[in-house]
């Protein structure tokens, strides 16, 4: 037992926080509409079944609005093969084919976002940013749990190289998608490949064992992920040890890293995740920036970011100008 065990807690009232008057009246609805919604319930990890019910329900959800997304843009999107791993490439149209090629890893818990949510994000990206994207379309549980993901992320990335100058690429994700875009640049830097220009963590869930502050302090404040993915965690770790840093990267040697921005909201419930990072990144000598907005769950304002706060344009901004910096 350690000493902290027998430490008092803070004891708070019940009350009510409304949505705060410093930010957009679009993220405001936001947070109240979220508000009206129950906490999800995920099954235990040993019901297979269960979950592949889940998942099946979330594709089908998904490939409405992954259709729509698909529709309306400007982008040419192709679906193939990069290193034996499914990908999705968008190309925004009139782009210079030498520039900065974005390597990005959809979210989901680990559990979802594969096929057409997949898919529709390399668009989004590529629409957002400006720049080709490709999105990785890795294996997941409960068929293909830890470690298939990050080595199908590595998979990937060692094959862009061959073609493309790694100076020229930025990895990203965003939730899970984070935490699998630290892990694969641990990966890179751990089996001796060139390091990529940058890193783009999105309120990353680098802490699968929750111990940061925002788990206690942030639970149901955030309207967006609204508790524990304890059982998500525990379906895609399937056994191993929480704090291994291809499943935690928070919990590895952070030296050598590529620089890095951090993004995360005063009520995401991964804030705490996004904090110590940071502060690890820049402890070991990373050129780390971290920025935090006003009121912000987990993922932006409306569903997974993708309503028109201005607050979710301020993201894609920054995601912008830091690949320009770190290709120009």
């Amino acid at each position: 037992m350690s000493s902290g065990d027998n430490l008092e807690p803070v004891r708070l009232p019940a009350r009510d926080i409304p949505p705060p008057t410093t930010i957009s009246d679009v993220a405001r609805v936001a947070l109240s509409e979220g508000a009206l919604g129950p906490a999800p319930g995920w099954p235990p990890a040993s019901d297979l079944d269960a979950w592949r019910r889940a998942i099946a329900d979330s594709t089908a959800l998904w490939e409405t609005v992954a259709a729509a997304t698909l529709a309306a843009t400007p982008s040419s999107v192709e679906t193939r093969a990069i290193g034996g791993v499914t990908c999705h490439v968008a190309t925004p149209p009139g782009l210079d084919p030498g520039g900065p090629l974005y390597l990005f890893i959809h979210g989901g818990a680990f559990v979802f976002g594969g096929g057409p949510y997949a898919k529709a994000q390399a668009a989004m990206q590529a629409d957002r940013l400006g720049v080709a994207s490709v999105s990785v379309d890795y294996r997941m549980p409960p068929d293909h749990p830890f470690p298939a993901a990050p080595e199908d992320c590595f998979a990937v990335y060692q094959a862009l190289i061959a073609t493309h100058d790694p100076a020229r690429i930025v990895i990203g994700g965003s939730s899970a998608g984070g935490n699998l875009a630290a892990a694969l640049t641990l990966m890179i830097r751990d089996r001796g490949l060139p390091a990529p220009a940058g890193l783009v963590l999105l309120t990353p869930e680098v802490d699968l064992t929750e111990s940061g502050d925002s788990f206690q302090t942030n639970a149901l404040l955030d309207v967006t992920l609204k508790g524990s993915l304890h059982n998500c965690n525990a379906l895609y770790a399937q056994g191993h040890d929480l704090t291994d840093p291809y499943l935690s990267p928070l919990h590895g040697d952070l030296h050598g890293f590529p620089p890095t921005l951090v993004q995360t909201g005063t009520r995401d419930i991964l804030l705490s995740n996004s904090v110590l990072m940071h502060r690890k990144l820049r402890r070991a000598g990373v050129e780390a920036d971290l920025h935090v907005w006003e009121a912000m769950p987990h993922g932006g304002f409306g569903p997974f970011g993708a309503g028109g706060a201005p607050e979710n344009a301020e993201i894609d901004e920054e995601v912008r100008r830091f690949i320009a910096r770190r290709v120009a």
